[in-house]
């Protein structure tokens, strides 16, 4: 079961184990993304997702298909959270299983590495100071053979 969601509550890493692993399955990999209190040497308070959710989701879906391609299995759940978020929470959450560990770290690894370059969701941090910052993300490219919108 392949499931792909952007989320507004918070992420259970227990709930993403217990989604994925059958019998077969000799690798169950739990990748975390938390907030953490740092970034480019500024100390930072917490921060706040915002995503056109309906477009979000369809993003995530596809990378997290790709994923499964890679993967061999339907066995992968990806969530991204949206809203504000405290140091330590969990902002994305990945869980995979499949029979060896070089295809579950691969399909991990390309979730999370589109979700930086694809996923239209935007990231603004607070800071020790109470200043306030849009991260810089990452522009993604048109679709072969098109141009962006």
């Amino acid at each position: 079961m392949i499931r792909a969601e952007v989320v507004e509550d918070p992420i259970d890493p227990s709930v993403l184990l217990g989604l994925v692993g059958e019998d077969e399955d000799g690798a169950v990999l739990l990748f975390l993304g938390v907030v953490r209190d740092h970034n480019d040497g500024r100390p930072v308070r917490g921060l706040r997702y915002e995503a056109y959710v309906e477009m979000a989701t369809e993003v995530l879906r596809a990378i997290a298909d790709e994923a499964a391609g890679r993967l061999g299995t339907d066995r992968l759940v990806v969530l991204h959270r949206v809203g504000v978020l405290e140091i330590g929470d969990v902002s994305v959450g990945i869980a995979v299983s499949s029979p060896h560990r070089a295809e579950a770290f691969e399909a991990s690894r390309h979730v999370i590495e589109e979700i930086k370059k694809r996923l239209p969701v935007w990231k603004e941090e607070e800071y020790a100071d109470g200043n306030r910052d849009w991260v810089a993300g990452i522009s993604p490219a048109p679709p072969p053979g098109g141009e962006s919108p």
